[in-house]
């Protein structure tokens, strides 16, 4: 996380699970231990658990690249077809329980969980002022970890507020993806009464973060009418506005701004190597995900993975101002600025701009495709807008308020009242998805729209119905669960 999030250091392990560099689920060695049992006796041990619970964000650039990898928008690329292995099975739908890049995954998310519940165990253990804030922060990052987990791979295990053990991968069962999600809901609700509206400091969870990702877990369920009814509630409380200038989003200068529901926090003090990616300081996907070898004004190289597809850049519409911001032609660029730069595999000319490394400052530390300091917009308002608009329409709630959202995304986006859209019913479903696509391209949620709305099949080259909707377990899990886990549908 930025250095100005907290003004205490993350303690680097604090619970017997959690606090190695390759951050496993259960039934792993012990590198580090402090007497766990005997923490939390202070303001002071829950805010440094609290940090521990956030730096577990971190790891979510992965989410967001292969959520795109996954899709229809764009190719693994990198620098050959057996670079990074994983990414590649994923891009063209040929994964299998043996993929290094879902451990990670998985690992990472439940470290994740686990560090929250650690916090959670303790919770009635010592009392202060301000002690239900963190409370309420800590059960946001819980429904968090879990809405990956689940939408990644369905029905996980769960422990209530309590952290997993050796042993317990053989007697706890896989819960339901609708009782993951009754656990998210409830998290959420009790973070949405409880969170402030706004935070001194940056990237703490707020009640409109909270707000937000409840509707999302209540649309990824087709559950329309509260999805709307919460989604509404953020939108009248004025809190967020789209800003005008697209482009100025994801830029630095943009970072944490009027249209920033929740953001996940990097920066470039800190750096990592590939040994330990997930202690990166700085945000892994931009680098992966710049052009190879570039040489030029305003970008800097990165690995030529995550390129945009020419169907993507079909999608937008002319005279539609989100195109050059989203996507880099890098031919044209190389023209028109003299720039220089290698293909790498599956080159297709593109490159997602919102994400690659941009020029840095010569004091930043590290692998500089590895530590760049570009946040990532988890949740902006304009998703929210649309999420919205989905809901009041799927919902067959409003198809008036439905296109009120969309067209305020849309004239931001067109610079006019010209392109706004007056269908209803199904048609208007098609504008909103279409929307989506466009507005929220590089941004890891494309695969996941498809699959929730059950048109991942026709888009996706390779895509298997009942098999790809979701990903599978770990093969590592399932051996230790030692058949209390059953694998997922075709794999």
């Amino acid at each position: 996380m930025k250095k100005y999030l907290f003004s205490t250091v993350m303690i680097a392990a604090i619970a017997m699970t959690i606090i190695s560099c390759s951050d496993e689920f259960v039934d792993r060695p012990v590198e580090y231990s402090i007497d766990s049992e005997n923490y939390f006796n202070s303001k002071e041990d829950y805010d440094n658990a609290l940090i521990a619970a956030y730096d577990l964000l971190q790891t979510t650039y992965l989410n967001s690249l292969l959520g795109e990898i996954a899709s229809d928008n764009t190719l693994a690329g990198g620098e050959s077809q057996s670079d990074t292995p994983g990414f590649q099975q994923i891009d063209d739908m040929i994964h299998t329980p043996v993929n290094s890049n879902l451990k990670n995954l998985w690992d990472w998310m439940f470290a994740g969980v686990q560090r929250a519940n650690y916090i959670l165990e303790f919770k009635n253990k010592t009392d202060f002022q301000g002690k239900n804030q963190i409370i309420a922060e800590t059960r946001f990052l819980r429904a968090y970890y879990h809405f990956e987990l689940v939408k990644w791979f369905g029905g996980i295990p769960m422990k209530g507020d309590a952290r997993f053990v050796p042993g317990d991968e053989k007697k706890i069962p896989r819960s339901s993806k609708s009782e993951v999600y009754a656990s998210i809901e409830a998290d959420l609700i009790f973070a949405s009464e409880n969170l402030p509206v706004t935070t001194t400091q940056k990237g703490r969870a707020t009640r409109g973060a909270a707000l937000a990702l409840l509707g999302k877990a209540y649309l990824y369920q087709n559950k329309f009418a509260p999805a709307a009814t919460t989604f509404d509630k953020l939108i009248t409380s004025g809190a967020y506005s789209l800003v005008p200038n697209y482009n100025s989003i994801f830029e630095n200068e943009g970072e944490n701004g009027a249209e920033s529901v929740f953001e996940v926090q990097y920066t470039d003090v800190e750096g990592a190597g590939f040994g330990c990616l997930q202690c990166s300081e700085g945000n892994v996907a931009v680098g992966f995900s710049g052009p190879r070898s570039y040489s030029g004004t305003l970008f800097s190289s990165g690995f030529s993975f995550n390129v945009p597809t020419q169907k993507i850049v079909n999608a937008f519409e002319a005279g539609d101002n989100r195109k050059a911001v989203a996507i880099l032609d890098i031919e044209a660029w190389a023209t028109s600025t003299g720039a220089t730069f290698g293909k790498g595999y599956e080159h297709t000319g593109f490159f997602n701009r919102k994400y690659i490394p941009r020029k840095r400052s010569t004091t930043a530390q590290g692998d500089l495709n590895l530590t760049n300091p570009n946040n990532y917009r988890a949740i902006r308002y304009a998703d929210v807008l649309l999420m919205a608009a989905e809901a009041f329409n799927r919902g067959g709630i409003d198809d008036v308020k439905a296109r009120g959202y969309l067209n305020l995304v849309r004239r931001r986006a067109f610079g006019d009242l010209n392109h706004d859209i007056s269908t209803s019913g199904a048609a208007l479903t098609d504008f909103i998805l279409a929307e989506r696509r466009v507005e929220l391209v590089g941004e890891g949620h494309r695969f996941f729209d498809l699959v929730r709305t059950g048109k991942a099949a026709q888009e996706i080259p390779g895509f298997t119905a009942n098999k790809h909707e979701l990903f599978p377990i770990p093969i590592e899990e399932i051996q230790f669960a030692n058949g209390n886990w059953k694998q997922n549908q075709g794999y």
